[in-house]
């Protein structure tokens, strides 16, 4: 029988545990090199990864603006709304004034306390304290007595007593003073012939100046529109009542708003009008004239109103250069009131008076007015009293009241009439 083989067991030795320690010292080893060598790879790859991403440029952030959320707006309530005006009828006012006579006589021209050495190079002066009547109404209306020239020109000293010959440079105080209209229609119109009327009306041309000469009918249009038909007369003081009511009808005619006669006329320093002066106002009333409108009394006349016509008889005098001591102080602005209505109706409304002095010197007026009145007054308080500056008279004051009572009617004068001997008497 066969005999198998004995199994054996291995003897482990000291040299085997020296060769086994020795063998699993050096894989430990190895494992250690190896981390060693991956370890530093990847550093050095991390490194030159930086090194190429700091070549790269920085991006610029792109900064998202989110919107505010608009808030939502409160509702705005509906305003109510203003009742439309209702349309309103127009006022408008016409002004009227008397003689304005822009010198001196031939005789006193140079004459310290005359006009033209008074006023000067001022024309703004002479208006200076009624100008705002005239610059805020719709049309101011007056008669110039006086001619206007550079030249010295002839006149007929066996007619003309009083000769007028203003520096054409005088028509200023026309303007500056707020007039728009005057009439040449008067006894002073011819004083330098043919030739001073050719003069007077080429200066007022040049300053556009509207005028009015003998039995003359025309229109003027108003600022706002107003077409006023304007018949002019009385050269000769006694304006032809036929002429004139044809004139008036034809303006009427022709499509005037509003007809208006000036009339030069009637008696020096008479306080009421003569019968010719009555009838030929109320002719023209009678013919569809809508304001009679009269100078040259140097004096103020009572007021008429015929069938519902304005009829100022005179006016007086108002920048008066003709006496430095007119013997009647008083003068007035009438202010006449036209309504425009709705319809386009344009109609008379009434009028208003505004007593003036013909002086700044109210007191000197006053004055002479009661040495007139036959009152006891020292005459040196009333000599040359006029300084050519129109002023008016304060509600209720002497002068107020006695400038009314002319217009009404109701003064009472100690005489009437022009008494030039003491005046003449002065020349020597």
């Amino acid at each position: 029988m066969k005999r198998g083989k004995k199994n054996r067991k291995k003897r482990i030795t000291a040299g085997t545990i020296f060769l086994y320690l020795l063998e699993s010292l050096m894989l430990v080893l190895v494992a250690f090199l190896l981390v060693m060598v991956f370890r530093a790879r990847g550093k050095q790859a991390e490194e030159t990864a930086a090194y190429f991403r700091s070549l790269a440029p920085t991006p610029t952030p792109v900064l998202l603006s989110v919107p505010e959320a608009t808030p939502t707006p409160a509702p705005t309530p509906e305003p109510t709304p203003e009742p439309t005006p209702e349309p309103q009828p127009e006022f408008f006012k016409l002004s009227f004034i008397g003689d304005n006579t822009l010198w001196a006589t031939s005789q006193f021209v140079f004459n310290p306390i005359a006009l033209p050495l008074t006023v000067g190079d001022d024309t703004a002066y002479p208006y200076q304290n009624t100008v705002k009547y005239f610059t805020e109404d719709e049309y101011t209306l007056a008669n110039l007595e006086c001619s206007f020239s550079d030249e010295k020109l002839a006149y007929d000293y066996t007619v003309v007593q009083f000769p007028f010959l203003a520096k054409p440079e005088y028509v200023n105080i026309l303007l500056d003073g707020g007039v728009d209209f005057v009439t040449m229609a008067n006894n002073h119109t011819k004083d330098f012939f043919d030739t001073g009327v050719e003069h007077t009306q080429h200066v007022l041309e040049e300053a556009g100046l509207p005028y009015g000469y003998e039995n003359q009918g025309q229109i003027v249009t108003t600022p706002n529109g107003l077409k006023l038909g304007i018949w002019t007369s009385g050269n000769d003081l006694l304006p032809s009542k036929d002429k004139a009511v044809q004139g008036v009808q034809d303006l009427k005619a022709q499509g005037a708003d509003i007809v208006i006669c000036m009339f030069h006329w009637g008696q020096e320093l008479y306080y009421s009008p003569n019968d010719n002066q009555t009838s030929l106002a109320h002719a023209v009333a009678d013919a569809g004239a809508d304001i009679v409108y009269g100078t040259h009394s140097h004096c103020l006349q009572p007021i008429e109103v015929y069938n519902g016509v304005p009829i100022f008889y005179s006016l007086g005098n108002w920048v008066f250069g003709g006496n430095t001591q007119p013997s009647d102080p008083d003068t007035a602005i009438i202010q006449v009131t036209i309504k425009r209505d709705l319809d386009g109706t344009i109609s008379y409304e009434g009028f208003d008076c505004i007593p003036c002095c013909v002086s700044s010197n109210i007191e000197g007026g006053n004055a002479m007015a009661n040495f007139k009145a036959g009152k006891n007054v020292d005459y040196n308080a009333y000599a040359n009293y006029n300084n050519y500056c129109p002023t008016p008279y304060e509600e209720g004051s002497e002068g107020y009241e006695r400038a009314m009572s002319k217009l009404t009617g109701t003064f009472q004068a100690l005489s009437q009439g022009a008494d030039y001997s003491a005046y003449y008497a002065s020349w020597g």
